[in-house]
């Protein structure tokens, strides 16, 4: 029954990917080794266009259920991992695959680790100006070696198309690396959507909270809470409870209904996958 639900494809007729169909969202089997294989190819020609790490969890899962154009930001994503231990073992269970957890927070800190040897570079791109500045700290403080070519905290609002492109100018002056952005599901997803094209030769983390747990704004919670699958609860026990109680409550129990609708054949949801090349 399960075998239904798993995707193999040949993206761009040059990656072999599997993905399991949660609601309709493809979700990757992958491990940080395959990651890193694919960002080191993206990097090397800073003449192509930006490429998406997407972290999915049942929040990203249960918008997209809601919300089509966000269903298809995922689906071409470039990476679609999963953040979140429930659905990284289902993944290793039923898919028998390697899968490890692409949460924001693991994928930054991996990639200024490798930054050492590598020598990615970094540029940050969402946040309060003061969490900024304190993640800016943070990073350096821990990683002696990482390079932030700059950072940029817009304003509570939509740019102008003209201060949109003075950013566009400026990250294709710096050519980054990395660029992490913070701007909250899903808008930070509608940004890197509609700049992946225009920003050359980089790699897009959706980054969530990242920001804030590097700011200081926020705490993250210990390893063996992120490692059991109750992180959500963590957060939701946190300062930030009136922010994230519908998130933890309602989104994750629209999508642990809608996902077993789909296992037991009453809902049918298709993946349509739609890389861009």
């Amino acid at each position: 029954m399960f075998s239904k639900l798993i995707v193999e494809t040949l993206d761009c007729g040059e990656v072999y990917r599997r993905f399991f169909n949660f609601t309709g969202v493809g979700i990757e089997a992958l491990t940080y080794e395959d990651m890193e294989h694919r960002i080191d190819r993206w990097i090397s020609d800073k003449s192509t266009r930006s490429h998406h790490i997407a972290c999915l969890n049942a929040y990203c899962v249960s918008l997209a259920l809601l919300n089509t154009r966000l269903r298809d930001i995922y689906n071409r994503a470039d990476i679609a991992g999963p953040d979140g231990m429930p659905f990284v073992r289902w993944i290793r269970r039923i898919m028998n695959s390697r899968c490890d957890r692409f949460a924001a927070p693991d994928i930054a800190i991996h990639l200024a680790e490798r930054s050492k040897d590598k020598g990615y570079t970094f540029y940050l791109y969402g946040g309060a100006p003061d969490v900024l500045k304190q993640m800016q700290i943070y990073l350096v403080s821990k990683y002696p070696h990482v390079r932030i070519l700059g950072a940029y905290s817009p304003p509570f609002r939509n740019l102008t198309e003209e201060e949109d492109q003075v950013v566009c100018n400026e990250i294709n002056r710096l050519k980054p690396d990395i660029i992490l952005v913070g701007l909250g599901t899903p808008k930070q997803d509608y940004w890197i959507d509609e700049h992946v094209e225009r920003l050359k030769g980089s790699v897009i983390v959706a980054s969530g909270a990242t920001f804030d747990f590097f700011g200081g704004r926020i705490k993250m919670a210990p390893q063996w809470i992120r490692e059991s699958g109750f992180e959500w609860l963590y957060r939701l026990l946190s300062k930030d409870f009136l922010r994230l109680w519908k998130r933890y409550t309602y989104y994750n129990l629209l999508f642990l209904f809608r996902f077993a609708l789909q296992l037991v054949g009453v809902r049918k949801y298709q993946l349509v996958r739609s890389p861009r090349c």
